[in-house]
Parts: structure tokens; C-alpha cells; sequence
């Protein structure tokens, strides 16, 4: 039997013996206090690392009644516009020593409500959710229970209230009519058009807003779905239409990449006599042929403003009733609209 099986854990008594200060000179430097000399403060950390000194976060959190975790419950974590908003997460939870414990709802309400289960019996402090297609009353009633702080992010579902934030979908889409309004577009369509969610009919009354405001005909609409479906023989039928539309707002970047190959199929060359225009800015927009002009919504931007709003209502700072933070979109002109590259 080696030295080690026998030896016991290192205190935070022997660290502070050997870095030559107090126990609670140790201890300020594990609650990282500003009461500490940088000097002092690098050597019991040094000291620490060499002497294998691990601290005990669960006993510290259960003094302080918290776990130091959140939970993050999005509905489609394969998505890269999500793995941007994780990321963001991540950043704010860092820099307050909170780890983030992510579930996929994958869109099920019931599957949402299991994760919120799971997540509460390892004792999150609250939770960032986007809610999945379908949330109703159940889901308000579950987490009034739980009695869990809670943040929508990117969907909000108006009977559970609160807290949320979110990208500006609206304006966003309002921004790309109004430019392709201006470079002489007069024939525009939505293509992905639903209502499942918040973000989607907030997308809606965007375009219709819109088309409106610039004397434009509202009928040009191609029907959506989930996973990035949409009314392919619709869109189709209207590019083989005697006055086919000249441009085109897409629901998001995916769904705007695969109209570009289909007014391929048809002829058609985006860019030159038909603009293109998606949403989210997702990394394959700025590769594509032609670059994908689209409307930056900045998931990480909600994501880090999300988790702080998180952290303060975990510490019952300001006011406690529902608190809405909406992110101002970008539009990023790219060759699919016939220009170079700008940000407006």
C-alpha cells in the first residue's frame, strides 16, 4: 500500500501553515477577496497547487443555500445558432464560478418538462429556457411548483411571464424589406413563413409590417415548418408565376442557402436578378456563392445578457416582476443582394 492511500486530504489548515498566513487569510483567497494582497494571494495559490489542496464546493455551497449550477434548456442543441448562445452562457457563468448544465427539449413539451425535473433534483439555482413548440399552462404550473427562477431566451411563452431575452425579430426583418425596398426590389417574398412560436410570428408581423408600409403586395408568403422545412412547390410555383417575385426574406440563413440552389434549378442566379436575405448570420452564410447577405441576431449577446439576468434574480437583485431585454438585430449586406459586404 503506497504513501498515498494512507495520507489524508489536505486541509485548508495545512495550506495556510505552509503559505505562512491565517486560516482565514486562506480562506479569503478561496471566496477570491479583494482583502487579500496580490502577493499573499499568489502564494497560497501556488501553495495550494503543489500541496493538491481540493476545495470542497459542495459543503461551501450548502452553507451558502445555493449549488453554484444553472440549468440551460434549449430545443435543438445540434444547431449552431443554439451552440452561439450556449457559449455565450458559458462566458457569463464563468466569470461568476457557475457551471451551466444544459438539456434538449428537442421541441417536446413533455420532454421539456422531464428535463426541468431532472435539472431541479440536482439543485440548479434557476434556469435559462427557450421554450419548446407547444408550452402551455402545464409548464407554467411546473415550474410555479419547483418554484425555480426562470429567463426565457429567444421564444417566450406569454403565460409563464417573467423575465426574457431575446433578439429583435421584428425590426430585423423590417430592415431587410426596407433595403431591398431601396435597391429597387418590389416583388418580395417570405419564405418559412409559421407561427409555432414567439420568434416565428414576431418574423411574421415583421414582414408584414413591411410590405405595408412600402405599398407592397402581402400575398407573397411560402409556408414553413419545423427543422428548416418549407413549401418547396409553393416557392416553385410562384418562380415560374408570369410576375415572379425578385427577391427573397428567408425565415433563416439554413432555409435561404437552400433557396439559393433552388432559383438555380430554375435559372435563376442569386445576386444578379434575384436578392437573397436570411437570418442569424450563422458561420456557412459568409462561405456561401454568392455570400449570403442576412440579419445578425446575436444569440451570444442573448445568451450572456440572459445568464445575468439569471444571476441577479438567483441573488433577489432589483425588481422581481418580468423584465424584458431585447437585443437590436444587424443587417450584414453580403453579394446574394448584388452588393459588398456592409453592416447596417
Amino acid at each position: 500500500m503506497s504513501e498515498y492511500t494512507n495520507r489524508r486530504p489536505v486541509s485548508l489548515l495545512d495550506v495556510a501553515k505552509a503559505a505562512g498566513v491565517s486560516r482565514a487569510t486562506a480562506s479569503l483567497v478561496l471566496r477570491e477577496s479583494p482583502l487579500v494582497a496580490d502577493g499573499t494571494r499568489q502564494r497560497v495559490v501556488e501553495t495550494m497547487k503543489n500541496l493538491g489542496y481540493i476545495y470542497n464546493r459542495g459543503a461551501a455551497n450548502l452553507r451558502r443555500n445555493s449549488t453554484g449550477t444553472i440549468g440551460l434548456v434549449l430545443s435543438n442543441i445540434g444547431s449552431p445558432f443554439y451552440s452561439t448562445l450556449m457559449a455565450g452562457v458559458d462566458e457569463t457563468n464563468e466569470a461568476g464560478s457557475i457551471v451551466t448544465l444544459v438539456a434538449n427539449s428537442v421541441d417536446s413539451p413533455d420532454r421539456q418538462i422531464r428535463q426541468i425535473r431532472r435539472l431541479r433534483e440536482h439543485n440548479v439555482d434557476g434556469i435559462i429556457l427557450c421554450p419548446a413548440i407547444g408550452s402551455d399552462e402545464t409548464l407554467a404550473a411546473e415550474l410555479a411548483r419547483l418554484d425555480l427562477p426562470c429567463v426565457q431566451a429567444l421564444r417566450h411563452a406569454e403565460l409563464l411571464g417573467g423575465d426574457y431575452v431575446g433578439a429583435d425579430y421584428r425590426s430585423g426583418i423590417e430592415k431587410a424589406v426596407r433595403h431591398l425596398v431601396g435597391s429597387g426590389r418590389r416583388r418580395i417574398v417570405f419564405v418559412g413563413a409559421t407561427t409555432l412560436h414567439s420568434a416565428a410570428r414576431e418574423r411574421n408581423e415583421g414582414f408584414r409590417h413591411a410590405i405595408r408600409m412600402h405599398g407592397l403586395n402581402d400575398g407573397l408568403v411560402v409556408a414553413g415548418a419545423p427543422d428548416n422545412a418549407y413549401d418547396v412547390a409553393a416557392l416553385d410555383r410562384l418562380l415560374k408565376a408570369r410576375n415572379p417575385p425578385d427577391a427573397a426574406v428567408c425565415y433563416n440563413d439554413v432555409i435561404a442557402l437552400d433557396v439559393m440552389n433552388r432559383l438555380r434549378s430554375h435559372g435563376r442566379q442569386p445576386g444578379q436578378d434575384f436578392a437573397v436575405i436570411g437570418m442569424d448570420n450563422l458561420p456557412q452564410a459568409a462561405g456561401a456563392f454568392p455570400a449570403l447577405t442576412t440579419i445578425a441576431t446575436h444569440p451570444r449577446e442573448v445568451g450572456q445578457q440572459a445568464a445575468a439576468l439569471l444571476q441577479k434574480r438567483i441573488a433577489q437583485l432589483g425588481p422581481s416582476k418580468g423584465e424584458h431585454i431585447i437585443v437590436p438585430p444587424s443587417l450584414i449586406v453580403r453579394r446574394s443582394c448584388g452588393e459588398a459586404s456592409v453592416a447596417a
